[in-house]
């Protein structure tokens, strides 16, 4: 299977999660966030109209888009990784945590403050309207390892969001479990080779953008 990412974007806890579960069978297609072609040079919007990230396809030639779906079927395709539940209760817990972070951090906290062209008063709206989120997440880490009982996609999910704190300047000082949970996770070996590798892209994608 293919699956399409631009470095340091969310489709990093795809990657994260492939590595996890000891995945042979992936070949990863980088997509520039700027230019929407492939390295090799093909338009990415002939491939997926959106031109978003990540993006899978199957052996059998379908598709899947949303973080969210593909870090499932990650999970469903590997079961012995253990990177979901098999318990329908903690399988629906799980779910909420993904939708958690997708709609209350990635889109709701980190898209503004990632707009370039913004309303003035856009950034310090979303930090105040967001802060009780993240007073949410630290008070639920607080004394955890995992979001669940073990490291699942949705870790996978979570540190990759985390990750852009630091462009966006998001001071995690007043949420020292969310900092320490980061932290932590840096250090889990799928992890660390995830980021090792696409922090290399992405400042490969900055250097190029930058000559074009």
């Amino acid at each position: 299977m293919d699956l399409y990412f631009s470095p340091m974007a969310c489709s990093l806890a795809s990657r994260i999660s492939l590595y996890e579960a000891g995945a042979k069978d992936v070949q990863f297609v980088e997509v520039d966030p700027k230019t929407k072609r492939t390295m090799a040079g093909a338009n990415y919007l002939d491939i997926y109209p959106l031109g978003l990230v990540p993006y899978l396809r199957l052996e059998d030639g379908s598709t899947l888009s949303e973080n969210a779906a593909i870090l499932q079927y990650i999970a469903s395709r590997y079961p012995n990784s253990e990177l979901a539940p098999r318990n329908e209760s903690e399988r629906a817990q799980l779910q909420q945590w993904l939708c958690f972070i997708g709609t209350e951090l990635h889109k709701g906290l980190f898209i503004p403050l990632f707009d370039q062209k913004a309303p003035e008063g856009t950034r310090q709206h979303a930090l105040n309207k967001y802060a009780s989120r993240l007073k949410y997440l630290n008070d639920h880490l607080t004394g955890r390892q995992f979001l669940l009982d073990r490291f699942t996609v949705a870790d996978a999910y979570l540190y990759t969001i985390l990750n852009w704190t630091v462009p966006t300047q998001v001071d995690l000082t007043p949420y020292p479990a969310i900092k320490s949970y980061h932290a932590a996770l840096q250090t889990r070996p799928s992890i660390a080779k995830a980021f090792g590798e696409e922090i290399a892209l992405y400042k490969a994608e900055l250097a190029r953008n930058k000559a074009a």
